[in-house]
């Protein structure tokens, strides 16, 4: 079988590769790595289409580094420790040049337990790790993973290099350049495209595929938007629009608009979306959106998750419309989140602050001399469960990080906060 333009065309090195110089071009920092042979651990964050993979490629190739790929949607903690061992074996081994390279695709998939799995070979240098994500390695990639490697983010590629790439396509591709080319316009290609070097590349090859034999390809702003809306395919679960419609499913909820939701909901499903996906975005949803004007939302989420696990589609697209309908409905509130990232923003700025004494745990009779845990008062024994002493490190004293949203549920939340505390919480 003939492989799809986008493989035809992948680059194999880096003279050959497009876009993001900042990191390839000259004194670029993988490009330096390269030079020296001398490879760190690193992970690669960027939208879908802009080379993480092949640039992983081009390195192992450039390094005569062995490459072993494993993927976070089919590996689990045995295959990537079976994974490791070879690369240990390898890198024994006389014959091995450069160090073993295991390049995991979509790295922010992988659980806890499996990113555990790679620290100690990471660590002791038994294999080089580049990730590749399109999520953001803050949020999904564990800690002690993320201090053993580099982030180096990777951009959508610009309007000069889908030219470039659009030019070589058509030039050397060993089937488009047999084919007669008009290419009047390409606002509409490149627009589809979305910096996706693979969208651009399968949009060439639907246009390719879609004209007959002995006819010229016109490539212009109607013909390109006519074969894509024609064409089953083209909501590309991995690639610009699978974006742009979940950006505008979500904001369609937050926005309060269930009829626009439960559209953009549709296009998703006729489109061959993972139901799990949308799922996933409804509970994000519930807690970021909702939150605490309406708690029950979060319940209803996590419970349409639960039905879309027992029952798949296509009687999944019932509850999926119940819980958009539901969420775009209701009352909003971003209180926890704003609260929570908040506090991570006082934490990354003051550190590690001491706990007060009267709050630490006291398991031993020398904590208890120390002083640990004197002085706490347990609020179960007071008038309404609740007295006043201070919970909040001392330096911190009085500092508010939730500020309530105006909602029913929050109001009468922020007067109970407001009676027990006051306006202020310095005389905690």
């Amino acid at each position: 079988m003939l492989q799809p333009l986008a493989e035809r065309l992948r680059p194999q090195t880096l003279d050959q590769y497009m876009g993001q110089t900042h990191l390839v071009g000259p004194g670029g920092i993988l490009r330096r790595m390269i030079e020296s042979g001398r490879v760190a651990s690193f992970i690669l964050w960027g939208p879908p289409g802009v080379g993480k993979t092949t640039l992983a490629r081009i390195i192992a190739g450039a390094t005569k580094s062995t490459f072993h790929t494993l993927s976070a949607v089919s590996a689990g903690v045995k295959e990537v420790r079976e994974v490791i061992e070879q690369c240990r074996r390898e890198a024994r081994s006389m014959f091995s040049e450069g160090r073993p390279i295991l390049f995991i695709d979509e790295i922010h998939r992988f659980s806890k337990s499996q990113q555990d799995s790679l620290l100690g070979a990471v660590e002791d240098g038994t294999v080089t790790l580049i990730g590749a994500t399109t999520e953001n390695p803050s949020f999904e990639v564990i800690r002690p993973l993320l201090s053993r490697a580099q982030v180096y983010t990777l951009n959508p590629l610009d309007e000069g290099d889908l030219r470039t790439l659009l030019d070589r396509a058509v030039g050397d591709d060993e089937i488009l350049s047999t084919r007669s080319f008009d290419i009047r316009q390409t606002t509409a290609l490149f627009r589809y495209s979305g910096g996706d070097a693979r969208k651009l590349l399968n949009i060439l090859d639907l246009l390719e595929q879609s004209t007959p034999a002995g006819e010229t390809i016109v490539i212009d702003d109607r013909t390109v938007t006519e074969r894509l809306q024609n064409n089953p395919q083209a909501y590309d679960k991995g690639g610009e629009m699978h974006y742009d419609i979940i950006s505008a499913f979500i904001k369609s909820v937050r926005g309060s608009d269930p009829d626009a939701a439960v559209y953009w909901l549709a296009r998703m499903i006729a489109g061959g979306e993972d139901p799990e996906f949308i799922a996933r975005r409804l509970v994000i949803l519930a807690a970021e959106d909702i939150g605490l004007a309406n708690p029950n939302a979060l319940l209803l989420a996590n419970a349409t998750f639960d039905a879309i696990q027992k029952i798949g589609m296509p009687e999944g697209r019932i509850p999926l419309a119940e819980c958009t309908v539901y969420l775009a409905t209701s009352a909003k509130s971003n209180s926890a989140y704003m609260a929570i990232d908040a506090a991570l923003a006082e934490v990354e700025r003051s550190g590690n602050r001491p706990v007060p004494l009267h709050l630490r745990n006291a398991p031993t009779s020398l904590m208890k001399k120390l002083g640990y845990g004197a002085g706490y008062r347990y609020s179960h024994d007071y008038p309404g469960n609740f007295v006043r002493q201070q919970f909040l490190p001392d330096d911190l004293r009085g500092t508010t990080f939730w500020h309530p949203c105006h909602n029913p549920a929050e109001d009468k939340a922020a007067a109970l906060q407001q009676a027990r505390w006051g306006e202020r919480r310095d005389n905690q």
